[in-house]
Protein backbone atom coordinates (compact mmCIF):
# COMPACT_ATOMS: atom_id res chain seq x y z
CA UNK A 1 0.00 0.00 0.00
CA UNK A 2 1.36 3.60 -0.93
CA UNK A 3 2.01 5.76 1.92
CA UNK A 4 -0.60 8.65 3.56
CA UNK A 5 -0.50 12.14 4.54
CA UNK A 6 -1.16 12.94 8.59
CA UNK A 7 -1.73 16.84 9.61
CA UNK A 8 -1.81 17.40 12.69
CA UNK A 9 -4.04 20.27 14.80
CA UNK A 10 -2.24 22.88 16.34
CA UNK A 11 0.51 22.64 13.62
CA UNK A 12 -0.79 23.66 10.16
CA UNK A 13 1.84 23.73 8.32
CA UNK A 14 3.44 20.08 9.67
CA UNK A 15 2.63 17.42 7.98
CA UNK A 16 3.94 13.63 7.59
CA UNK A 17 4.28 11.15 5.54
CA UNK A 18 3.06 7.58 6.99
CA UNK A 19 2.83 3.84 6.52
CA UNK A 20 -0.72 3.11 4.95
CA UNK A 21 -2.63 1.12 8.64
CA UNK A 22 -0.57 3.37 10.91
CA UNK A 23 -2.09 3.69 14.34
CA UNK A 24 -3.15 6.74 15.83
CA UNK A 25 -1.69 6.35 18.92
CA UNK A 26 1.63 5.96 17.51
CA UNK A 27 1.51 9.81 16.34
CA UNK A 28 0.47 11.37 20.16
CA UNK A 29 4.35 12.76 20.35
CA UNK A 30 3.27 15.20 18.13
CA UNK A 31 1.22 17.09 20.25
CA UNK A 32 3.17 16.91 23.49
CA UNK A 33 0.48 15.11 25.13
CA UNK A 34 1.28 11.76 26.97
CA UNK A 35 -0.98 8.62 25.70
CA UNK A 36 -2.69 8.80 28.73
CA UNK A 37 -4.06 11.86 28.58
CA UNK A 38 -5.95 10.88 24.89
CA UNK A 39 -9.36 9.67 24.87
CA UNK A 40 -9.46 9.05 21.64
CA UNK A 41 -8.32 11.34 18.12
CA UNK A 42 -10.57 12.62 15.75
CA UNK A 43 -9.53 11.49 12.34
CA UNK A 44 -10.96 13.99 9.79
CA UNK A 45 -12.89 15.27 12.76
CA UNK A 46 -14.58 12.23 13.45
CA UNK A 47 -14.09 10.76 17.12
CA UNK A 48 -12.15 7.23 16.47
CA UNK A 49 -10.62 4.86 19.14
CA UNK A 50 -7.00 5.66 19.93
CA UNK A 51 -6.08 2.24 18.38
CA UNK A 52 -7.61 3.36 14.81
CA UNK A 53 -5.32 2.75 11.81
CA UNK A 54 -5.54 5.63 9.04
CA UNK A 55 -5.54 4.32 6.11
CA UNK A 56 -5.99 7.51 4.24
CA UNK A 57 -5.11 11.14 4.14
CA UNK A 58 -5.92 12.58 7.29
CA UNK A 59 -6.28 15.32 9.58
CA UNK A 60 -5.40 14.50 13.21
CA UNK A 61 -6.26 16.02 16.64
CA UNK A 62 -6.14 14.38 19.48
CA UNK A 63 -9.08 14.17 22.29
CA UNK A 64 -8.17 14.69 25.80
CA UNK A 65 -10.03 12.79 28.87
CA UNK A 66 -10.23 15.93 30.82
CA UNK A 67 -12.47 17.00 27.86
CA UNK A 68 -16.17 16.94 27.77
CA UNK A 69 -15.96 14.71 24.80
CA UNK A 70 -13.29 13.03 26.35
CA UNK A 71 -15.33 12.81 29.73
CA UNK A 72 -17.62 10.62 28.02
CA UNK A 73 -15.71 8.73 26.39
CA UNK A 74 -14.21 7.92 30.40
CA UNK A 75 -18.14 7.27 31.58
CA UNK A 76 -18.75 4.78 29.08
CA UNK A 77 -15.67 3.26 29.35
CA UNK A 78 -16.02 2.87 33.32
CA UNK A 79 -19.93 1.60 32.61
CA UNK A 80 -18.20 -0.99 30.27
CA UNK A 81 -15.62 -1.55 32.64
CA UNK A 82 -18.51 -2.33 35.56
CA UNK A 83 -20.30 -4.85 32.89
CA UNK A 84 -17.26 -7.04 32.43
CA UNK A 85 -16.46 -7.14 36.58
CA UNK A 86 -20.32 -8.16 36.58
CA UNK A 87 -19.86 -11.07 34.05
CA UNK A 88 -17.33 -12.47 35.74
CA UNK A 89 -18.24 -12.35 39.18
CA UNK A 90 -21.64 -12.50 38.82
CA UNK A 91 -22.12 -14.52 35.59
CA UNK A 92 -26.01 -15.50 36.63
CA UNK A 93 -27.17 -12.02 37.15
CA UNK A 94 -27.72 -9.12 34.61
CA UNK A 95 -27.14 -5.80 35.71
CA UNK A 96 -28.86 -3.14 34.11
CA UNK A 97 -28.01 0.90 33.62
CA UNK A 98 -30.48 3.16 34.56
CA UNK A 99 -30.42 7.05 34.44
CA UNK A 100 -27.69 9.58 36.19
CA UNK A 101 -27.99 11.13 39.05
CA UNK A 102 -25.18 14.11 39.27
CA UNK A 103 -21.63 12.24 38.37
CA UNK A 104 -23.24 9.23 38.63
CA UNK A 105 -25.22 6.10 37.11
CA UNK A 106 -27.70 4.78 38.81
CA UNK A 107 -27.71 0.50 38.71
CA UNK A 108 -29.82 -2.25 39.60
CA UNK A 109 -29.66 -5.88 39.52
CA UNK A 110 -32.37 -6.95 37.00
CA UNK A 111 -33.77 -9.94 38.80
CA UNK A 112 -34.96 -7.24 41.23
CA UNK A 113 -32.96 -8.03 44.26
CA UNK A 114 -31.11 -5.38 46.44
CA UNK A 115 -27.35 -5.88 45.72
CA UNK A 116 -25.63 -6.28 49.35
CA UNK A 117 -22.95 -4.09 50.81
CA UNK A 118 -20.62 -7.01 50.21
CA UNK A 119 -22.04 -7.02 46.68
CA UNK A 120 -20.88 -4.03 45.51
CA UNK A 121 -17.93 -4.32 47.49
CA UNK A 122 -16.82 -7.34 45.47
CA UNK A 123 -18.03 -5.26 42.03
CA UNK A 124 -15.68 -2.78 43.02
CA UNK A 125 -12.62 -5.26 43.88
CA UNK A 126 -13.18 -6.49 40.81
CA UNK A 127 -13.36 -3.47 38.93
CA UNK A 128 -10.25 -2.34 41.13
CA UNK A 129 -8.48 -5.78 39.95
CA UNK A 130 -9.03 -5.35 35.97
CA UNK A 131 -7.75 -1.80 36.54
CA UNK A 132 -4.44 -3.35 37.63
CA UNK A 133 -4.30 -5.69 35.26
CA UNK A 134 -4.76 -3.06 32.32
CA UNK A 135 -5.94 -5.63 30.29
CA UNK A 136 -6.40 -4.10 26.30
CA UNK A 137 -10.23 -2.99 25.26
CA UNK A 138 -10.56 -3.94 21.70
CA UNK A 139 -12.96 -3.50 18.56
CA UNK A 140 -13.80 -5.45 16.16
CA UNK A 141 -16.20 -6.57 13.81
CA UNK A 142 -17.55 -10.11 13.65
CA UNK A 143 -20.59 -11.23 11.39
CA UNK A 144 -24.05 -10.15 12.11
CA UNK A 145 -25.15 -13.90 12.70
CA UNK A 146 -22.30 -14.39 14.74
CA UNK A 147 -23.47 -11.14 17.16
CA UNK A 148 -26.95 -12.91 17.31
CA UNK A 149 -25.53 -16.05 18.58
CA UNK A 150 -22.77 -14.24 20.81
CA UNK A 151 -25.41 -11.99 22.97
CA UNK A 152 -28.18 -14.49 22.65
CA UNK A 153 -25.47 -16.92 24.49
CA UNK A 154 -25.04 -13.94 26.98
CA UNK A 155 -28.36 -13.50 27.64
CA UNK A 156 -28.55 -10.06 26.22
CA UNK A 157 -31.90 -9.93 25.00
CA UNK A 158 -32.21 -6.18 25.09
CA UNK A 159 -28.89 -6.07 22.79
CA UNK A 160 -30.65 -8.80 20.64
CA UNK A 161 -33.70 -6.86 20.50
CA UNK A 162 -31.50 -3.73 19.41
CA UNK A 163 -30.43 -5.81 16.36
CA UNK A 164 -33.42 -6.02 15.01
CA UNK A 165 -33.48 -2.35 13.44
CA UNK A 166 -29.70 -3.25 12.39
CA UNK A 167 -29.09 -4.72 8.88
CA UNK A 168 -25.39 -4.55 8.34
CA UNK A 169 -23.50 -7.84 7.27
CA UNK A 170 -21.25 -6.82 10.02
CA UNK A 171 -21.50 -5.45 13.35
CA UNK A 172 -19.08 -3.56 15.64
CA UNK A 173 -17.87 -4.39 18.83
CA UNK A 174 -15.66 -3.95 21.84
CA UNK A 175 -14.12 -6.61 23.70
CA UNK A 176 -12.05 -7.26 27.34
CA UNK A 177 -11.22 -9.99 29.07
CA UNK A 178 -13.37 -12.37 27.11
CA UNK A 179 -16.24 -10.28 27.37
CA UNK A 180 -18.13 -8.57 23.86
CA UNK A 181 -20.38 -5.73 24.11
CA UNK A 182 -22.04 -3.68 21.03
CA UNK A 183 -19.58 -0.83 20.17
CA UNK A 184 -21.95 2.68 20.59
CA UNK A 185 -19.04 4.75 20.72
CA UNK A 186 -15.25 4.44 20.70
CA UNK A 187 -14.03 3.55 24.51
CA UNK A 188 -10.26 4.12 26.12
CA UNK A 189 -8.02 1.23 25.26
CA UNK A 190 -7.04 -0.02 28.31
CA UNK A 191 -8.33 -0.62 31.78
CA UNK A 192 -5.86 0.81 33.27
CA UNK A 193 -7.09 4.03 32.45
CA UNK A 194 -9.82 3.66 34.63
CA UNK A 195 -8.87 4.34 38.11
CA UNK A 196 -10.91 7.30 39.11
CA UNK A 197 -14.06 5.80 40.13
CA UNK A 198 -16.19 5.02 43.20
CA UNK A 199 -19.08 2.31 43.55
CA UNK A 200 -21.51 2.64 46.54
CA UNK A 201 -24.91 0.98 47.65
CA UNK A 202 -27.98 3.49 46.92
CA UNK A 203 -31.78 2.76 46.94
CA UNK A 204 -32.61 -0.71 45.80
CA UNK A 205 -29.71 -1.13 43.51
CA UNK A 206 -25.62 1.20 43.38
CA UNK A 207 -24.11 4.28 42.09
CA UNK A 208 -21.35 3.86 39.41
CA UNK A 209 -19.64 7.83 40.52
CA UNK A 210 -17.22 9.32 38.06
CA UNK A 211 -15.05 12.83 38.17
CA UNK A 212 -17.16 15.54 36.59
CA UNK A 213 -15.95 17.18 33.83
CA UNK A 214 -12.78 19.15 34.29
CA UNK A 215 -12.43 18.00 37.23
CA UNK A 216 -9.56 15.21 36.74
CA UNK A 217 -9.51 12.34 38.68
CA UNK A 218 -10.98 14.30 41.50
CA UNK A 219 -14.50 12.05 42.49
CA UNK A 220 -16.59 15.00 44.62
CA UNK A 221 -18.83 14.25 47.48
CA UNK A 222 -21.72 12.72 46.27
CA UNK A 223 -24.64 15.07 46.56
CA UNK A 224 -27.74 13.55 47.16
CA UNK A 225 -31.02 14.45 44.32
CA UNK A 226 -34.38 12.66 46.59
CA UNK A 227 -36.60 14.88 44.05
CA UNK A 228 -34.95 13.80 40.18
CA UNK A 229 -34.16 10.23 41.32
CA UNK A 230 -38.00 10.09 42.71
CA UNK A 231 -39.38 11.28 39.02
CA UNK A 232 -36.60 9.21 37.57
CA UNK A 233 -37.51 5.78 39.29
CA UNK A 234 -41.34 6.11 38.76
CA UNK A 235 -40.86 6.53 34.86
CA UNK A 236 -38.48 3.55 35.10
CA UNK A 237 -40.94 1.45 36.88
CA UNK A 238 -44.04 3.06 34.28
CA UNK A 239 -41.04 1.68 31.45
CA UNK A 240 -41.25 -1.85 32.82
CA UNK A 241 -45.01 -1.63 33.61
CA UNK A 242 -46.36 -1.01 29.47
CA UNK A 243 -42.94 -2.87 28.52
CA UNK A 244 -40.96 0.12 27.15
CA UNK A 245 -37.86 -0.29 29.09
CA UNK A 246 -35.42 -0.18 25.81
CA UNK A 247 -35.22 0.81 22.29
CA UNK A 248 -35.72 -2.19 21.18
CA UNK A 249 -39.11 -2.81 22.52
CA UNK A 250 -40.04 0.59 21.21
CA UNK A 251 -39.11 -0.51 17.78
CA UNK A 252 -40.91 -3.48 18.00
CA UNK A 253 -44.61 -1.36 18.72
CA UNK A 254 -43.23 0.23 14.89
CA UNK A 255 -42.73 -2.96 13.51
CA UNK A 256 -46.46 -4.04 14.51
CA UNK A 257 -47.80 -0.96 14.25
CA UNK A 258 -49.20 -0.94 17.54
CA UNK A 259 -47.26 2.66 18.03
CA UNK A 260 -50.57 5.30 17.91
CA UNK A 261 -51.60 3.10 21.14
CA UNK A 262 -48.72 3.51 23.13
CA UNK A 263 -48.38 7.47 22.19
CA UNK A 264 -51.91 7.77 23.38
CA UNK A 265 -50.52 5.85 26.34
CA UNK A 266 -47.72 8.01 27.20
CA UNK A 267 -49.26 11.70 26.34
CA UNK A 268 -52.30 9.86 29.09
CA UNK A 269 -49.53 9.13 31.28
CA UNK A 270 -48.07 12.59 31.27
CA UNK A 271 -51.30 14.15 31.19
CA UNK A 272 -51.73 12.46 34.55
CA UNK A 273 -48.70 13.68 36.01
CA UNK A 274 -49.28 17.32 35.42
CA UNK A 275 -52.50 17.33 36.70
CA UNK A 276 -50.98 15.46 39.57
CA UNK A 277 -48.72 18.66 40.29
CA UNK A 278 -51.69 20.88 39.93
CA UNK A 279 -53.88 18.84 42.80
CA UNK A 280 -49.98 19.58 45.22
CA UNK A 281 -50.66 23.37 43.86
CA UNK A 282 -54.74 23.64 44.73
CA UNK A 283 -53.78 21.94 48.40
CA UNK A 284 -51.72 25.00 48.90
CA UNK A 285 -54.23 27.08 47.35
CA UNK A 286 -54.85 29.65 50.43
CA UNK A 287 -51.03 30.43 50.28
CA UNK A 288 -49.07 29.53 46.92
CA UNK A 289 -49.78 33.23 44.81
CA UNK A 290 -46.87 32.17 42.67
CA UNK A 291 -45.31 29.30 40.44
CA UNK A 292 -41.68 29.68 39.38
CA UNK A 293 -40.81 27.03 36.72
CA UNK A 294 -37.41 26.62 35.47
CA UNK A 295 -35.37 23.59 33.76
CA UNK A 296 -32.70 23.20 31.68
CA UNK A 297 -32.76 24.38 27.47
CA UNK A 298 -35.37 22.35 25.53
CA UNK A 299 -37.14 20.56 29.20
CA UNK A 300 -40.43 21.98 27.07
CA UNK A 301 -40.73 24.53 29.61
CA UNK A 302 -43.18 26.85 27.84
CA UNK A 303 -45.72 24.07 26.86
CA UNK A 304 -45.57 22.56 30.13
CA UNK A 305 -46.28 25.54 31.34
CA UNK A 306 -49.35 26.33 29.19
CA UNK A 307 -50.69 22.64 30.27
CA UNK A 308 -50.73 23.09 33.84
CA UNK A 309 -52.43 26.67 33.27
CA UNK A 310 -54.90 24.19 31.94
CA UNK A 311 -55.19 21.60 34.74
CA UNK A 312 -55.35 24.93 37.46
CA UNK A 313 -57.82 26.52 35.74
CA UNK A 314 -59.86 22.60 35.75
CA UNK A 315 -59.80 23.44 39.24
CA UNK A 316 -60.93 26.98 39.44
CA UNK A 317 -57.95 28.31 40.13
CA UNK A 318 -56.94 31.24 37.24
CA UNK A 319 -53.09 31.56 36.16
CA UNK A 320 -51.54 34.64 34.56
CA UNK A 321 -48.14 34.55 33.09
CA UNK A 322 -45.12 37.01 33.77
CA UNK A 323 -42.23 36.53 31.22
CA UNK A 324 -38.96 37.18 32.94
CA UNK A 325 -37.32 38.34 30.01
CA UNK A 326 -39.48 41.68 30.03
CA UNK A 327 -37.04 42.67 32.94
CA UNK A 328 -33.80 42.77 31.56
CA UNK A 329 -32.22 45.88 32.33
CA UNK A 330 -31.42 46.43 29.01
CA UNK A 331 -28.24 46.04 26.74
CA UNK A 332 -26.27 48.91 28.19
CA UNK A 333 -26.74 47.98 32.06
CA UNK A 334 -26.37 44.22 30.97
CA UNK A 335 -23.15 42.85 32.88
CA UNK A 336 -19.83 41.47 30.67
CA UNK A 337 -19.06 37.79 30.89
CA UNK A 338 -15.17 36.64 30.99
CA UNK A 339 -14.73 37.32 27.48
CA UNK A 340 -16.66 40.92 27.54
CA UNK A 341 -19.75 39.86 25.87
CA UNK A 342 -22.93 40.72 27.53
CA UNK A 343 -23.89 37.89 29.63
CA UNK A 344 -27.88 37.92 29.49
CA UNK A 345 -28.34 34.64 31.19
CA UNK A 346 -26.72 35.65 34.72
CA UNK A 347 -29.01 36.99 37.36
CA UNK A 348 -28.10 40.23 37.38
CA UNK A 349 -29.34 40.51 33.75
CA UNK A 350 -32.38 41.10 35.20
CA UNK A 351 -34.09 43.86 36.96
CA UNK A 352 -34.63 42.24 40.18
CA UNK A 353 -35.48 45.33 42.55
CA UNK A 354 -38.43 46.17 39.84
CA UNK A 355 -39.67 42.77 39.94
CA UNK A 356 -39.77 42.43 43.35
CA UNK A 357 -41.45 45.43 43.72
CA UNK A 358 -44.42 44.35 40.80
CA UNK A 359 -44.93 41.22 42.52
CA UNK A 360 -45.50 43.10 46.22
CA UNK A 361 -47.71 45.19 44.69
CA UNK A 362 -49.67 42.46 43.43
CA UNK A 363 -49.50 40.76 46.66
CA UNK A 364 -50.94 43.76 47.43
CA UNK A 365 -54.14 43.29 45.36
CA UNK A 366 -53.12 46.49 43.80
CA UNK A 367 -52.94 46.62 39.71
CA UNK A 368 -49.55 46.09 38.00
CA UNK A 369 -48.72 47.54 34.74
CA UNK A 370 -46.21 44.61 33.06
CA UNK A 371 -43.10 45.23 31.24
CA UNK A 372 -42.27 44.84 27.54
CA UNK A 373 -38.94 44.27 27.10
CA UNK A 374 -37.80 45.07 23.09
CA UNK A 375 -35.04 42.90 21.55
CA UNK A 376 -34.15 45.60 18.34
CA UNK A 377 -33.79 48.19 21.14
CA UNK A 378 -32.18 46.32 23.42
CA UNK A 379 -34.39 48.10 26.08
CA UNK A 380 -37.81 48.35 27.62
CA UNK A 381 -40.49 49.85 25.98
CA UNK A 382 -42.21 52.96 27.44
CA UNK A 383 -45.25 51.90 27.36
CA UNK A 384 -45.55 48.81 29.05
CA UNK A 385 -47.92 46.01 28.33
CA UNK A 386 -51.04 44.48 30.24
CA UNK A 387 -52.44 45.36 32.96
CA UNK A 388 -52.81 42.28 35.73
CA UNK A 389 -54.29 42.68 39.10
CA UNK A 390 -54.60 39.38 41.61
CA UNK A 391 -57.56 38.13 43.41
CA UNK A 392 -58.07 34.72 45.71
CA UNK A 393 -58.53 32.57 42.84
CA UNK A 394 -55.48 34.06 40.60
CA UNK A 395 -51.63 32.76 40.52
CA UNK A 396 -48.78 33.77 38.84
CA UNK A 397 -46.13 31.42 36.39
CA UNK A 398 -43.02 32.69 36.46
CA UNK A 399 -40.96 30.92 34.06
CA UNK A 400 -37.14 31.30 33.48
CA UNK A 401 -33.74 29.98 33.72
CA UNK A 402 -33.29 31.74 37.23
CA UNK A 403 -37.06 30.65 38.59
CA UNK A 404 -35.42 27.99 41.34
CA UNK A 405 -32.90 30.73 42.51
CA UNK A 406 -34.29 32.45 45.68
CA UNK A 407 -32.12 35.23 44.66
CA UNK A 408 -34.36 36.31 41.95
CA UNK A 409 -37.37 37.08 44.50
CA UNK A 410 -35.82 37.69 47.91
CA UNK A 411 -38.51 39.59 49.15
CA UNK A 412 -41.30 37.31 48.69
CA UNK A 413 -42.42 34.70 51.32
CA UNK A 414 -41.00 31.44 50.28
CA UNK A 415 -44.87 29.82 51.63
CA UNK A 416 -46.71 31.42 48.60
CA UNK A 417 -44.12 30.23 46.20
CA UNK A 418 -44.47 26.73 44.58
CA UNK A 419 -41.35 25.98 42.63
CA UNK A 420 -41.45 23.44 39.48
CA UNK A 421 -38.30 21.64 38.10
CA UNK A 422 -39.07 20.40 34.47
CA UNK A 423 -36.79 18.60 32.29
CA UNK A 424 -36.79 15.90 29.85
CA UNK A 425 -35.48 12.90 31.76
CA UNK A 426 -35.77 9.80 29.08
CA UNK A 427 -35.86 6.57 31.07
CA UNK A 428 -35.24 4.98 27.55
CA UNK A 429 -31.79 2.89 27.52
CA UNK A 430 -30.40 1.24 24.30
CA UNK A 431 -29.86 -2.42 26.21
CA UNK A 432 -28.90 -3.59 29.61
CA UNK A 433 -25.60 -1.76 29.67
CA UNK A 434 -25.69 1.34 27.01
CA UNK A 435 -28.02 4.41 28.77
CA UNK A 436 -29.18 7.89 26.01
CA UNK A 437 -27.83 10.72 27.93
CA UNK A 438 -31.13 13.14 28.73
CA UNK A 439 -28.84 15.72 27.58
CA UNK A 440 -28.53 14.22 23.60
CA UNK A 441 -32.78 14.07 23.83
CA UNK A 442 -32.55 17.29 24.57
CA UNK A 443 -30.20 18.58 21.93
CA UNK A 444 -32.11 17.19 19.37
CA UNK A 445 -35.09 18.86 20.31
CA UNK A 446 -33.19 22.13 20.08
CA UNK A 447 -31.37 21.60 16.89
CA UNK A 448 -35.19 20.12 15.60
CA UNK A 449 -37.14 23.77 16.63
CA UNK A 450 -33.81 25.96 15.94
CA UNK A 451 -34.37 24.63 12.28
CA UNK A 452 -37.75 24.70 12.56
CA UNK A 453 -38.44 27.88 13.97
CA UNK A 454 -35.21 30.01 13.49
CA UNK A 455 -33.90 28.79 10.52
CA UNK A 456 -30.76 27.69 12.06
CA UNK A 457 -29.02 24.32 10.69
CA UNK A 458 -27.80 21.42 12.93
CA UNK A 459 -23.84 23.01 12.88
CA UNK A 460 -25.20 25.97 14.35
CA UNK A 461 -26.75 24.46 17.00
CA UNK A 462 -24.30 22.12 17.82
CA UNK A 463 -21.93 25.17 18.22
CA UNK A 464 -23.66 27.11 20.76
CA UNK A 465 -24.62 23.45 22.84
CA UNK A 466 -21.39 23.84 25.13
CA UNK A 467 -22.17 27.37 26.22
CA UNK A 468 -26.09 26.15 26.92
CA UNK A 469 -24.54 22.99 28.74
CA UNK A 470 -21.96 25.35 30.91
CA UNK A 471 -25.38 27.78 31.67
CA UNK A 472 -26.97 25.13 33.01
CA UNK A 473 -24.63 23.42 34.96
CA UNK A 474 -24.18 27.34 36.56
CA UNK A 475 -27.91 28.66 36.85
CA UNK A 476 -30.34 25.97 36.93
CA UNK A 477 -28.81 22.23 38.27
CA UNK A 478 -27.53 24.00 41.43
CA UNK A 479 -30.80 24.74 42.06
CA UNK A 480 -33.02 21.58 41.01
CA UNK A 481 -33.21 20.30 44.84
CA UNK A 482 -35.16 23.93 46.17
CA UNK A 483 -37.82 22.57 43.78
CA UNK A 484 -41.56 21.45 45.43
CA UNK A 485 -42.32 18.85 42.19
CA UNK A 486 -40.33 17.89 39.24
CA UNK A 487 -42.12 17.12 35.94
CA UNK A 488 -40.75 14.90 32.92
CA UNK A 489 -41.70 16.33 29.81
CA UNK A 490 -39.61 13.59 27.75
CA UNK A 491 -41.87 10.70 25.85
CA UNK A 492 -40.22 8.17 25.24
CA UNK A 493 -41.08 7.59 21.55
CA UNK A 494 -40.46 11.50 20.50
CA UNK A 495 -36.64 10.41 19.23
CA UNK A 496 -38.40 8.23 16.56
CA UNK A 497 -40.16 11.23 15.84
CA UNK A 498 -37.65 13.18 16.38
CA UNK A 499 -35.43 11.26 13.83
CA UNK A 500 -37.83 12.39 10.83
CA UNK A 501 -36.55 15.56 11.10
CA UNK A 502 -32.85 15.78 12.59
CA UNK A 503 -31.45 13.02 10.37
CA UNK A 504 -31.36 15.20 7.15
CA UNK A 505 -30.06 17.98 9.26
CA UNK A 506 -27.05 16.15 10.68
CA UNK A 507 -25.98 14.71 7.32
CA UNK A 508 -25.75 18.05 6.15
CA UNK A 509 -22.63 18.90 8.10
CA UNK A 510 -19.89 17.85 6.33
CA UNK A 511 -16.46 16.56 7.38
CA UNK A 512 -14.55 20.08 7.35
CA UNK A 513 -16.57 21.83 9.70
CA UNK A 514 -15.68 21.46 13.35
CA UNK A 515 -19.42 20.14 14.52
CA UNK A 516 -19.05 17.36 11.84
CA UNK A 517 -17.99 14.87 14.69
CA UNK A 518 -20.89 15.73 16.91
CA UNK A 519 -23.70 15.02 14.01
CA UNK A 520 -21.97 11.66 12.79
CA UNK A 521 -22.34 10.53 16.70
CA UNK A 522 -25.55 11.84 16.70
CA UNK A 523 -26.68 10.07 13.03
CA UNK A 524 -24.81 6.63 14.73
CA UNK A 525 -26.76 6.82 17.72
CA UNK A 526 -30.50 7.54 16.06
CA UNK A 527 -30.08 4.26 13.49
CA UNK A 528 -31.01 2.81 16.49
CA UNK A 529 -34.74 3.98 16.57
CA UNK A 530 -37.31 3.28 13.63
CA UNK A 531 -38.96 6.01 12.61
CA UNK A 532 -42.47 7.41 13.62
CA UNK A 533 -44.45 9.39 11.19
CA UNK A 534 -44.96 13.03 12.73
CA UNK A 535 -48.36 12.93 12.22
CA UNK A 536 -49.10 10.60 14.71
CA UNK A 537 -48.35 13.13 17.56
CA UNK A 538 -50.99 14.75 19.06
CA UNK A 539 -51.72 18.41 18.52
CA UNK A 540 -51.46 19.37 22.26
CA UNK A 541 -47.95 17.41 22.73
CA UNK A 542 -45.18 19.04 23.99
CA UNK A 543 -43.55 17.79 21.91
CA UNK A 544 -45.27 19.90 19.02
CA UNK A 545 -43.16 22.90 20.75
CA UNK A 546 -40.05 21.45 18.96
CA UNK A 547 -41.21 20.12 15.98
CA UNK A 548 -44.53 22.45 14.92
CA UNK A 549 -48.18 22.53 14.63
CA UNK A 550 -48.99 23.20 17.93
CA UNK A 551 -52.55 23.46 18.93
CA UNK A 552 -51.15 26.35 21.70
CA UNK A 553 -49.70 29.67 20.73
CA UNK A 554 -46.12 30.77 21.45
Amino acid sequence: MSDIIVRFAGNEKGEEECAYGTRAKTLAGRFGVPIEKIAAFKVNNEIRPVETPLTFNSFLEPVLIDSPEGAMIYRRSLAFLLAVAQRKIFPERRLYVGHSLGNSYYYTFTEGVQPSSEDVSSLSSAMEELVKEDLPITFKHIAFEEALDLFKKNNQTDTLLLLDQRSSSRLKINECNGYMDIYVEPLLPRTGLLASFELMPYKEGLLLRFPGIGKGNEIEPFVDEPSIFRVYNEYKRWGRIVGVRVVGELNSLVAKRTIQDYIRIAEAHQARKLADIADLIYERRGTVKMILLAGPSSSGKTTSAKRLALELMVLGIKPIAIGLDDYYVGTASTPKDEKGQPDYECLEALDLPFLNEQLLALYRGEDVTLPVYDFKTGSRKPSGGRKIKLDRRTVLIVEGIHALNDALTPNIDRETKFKLYVSALTQLNLDDHNRIPTSDNRLLRRMVRDNQFRNKDAAGTIKMWPSVQAGERKHIFPFQNTADAAFNSALDYELSVLKYYAEPMLRAVKPGMCEYSEAVRLLSFLENFAPIPPQYVPGNSILREFIGESEFKY
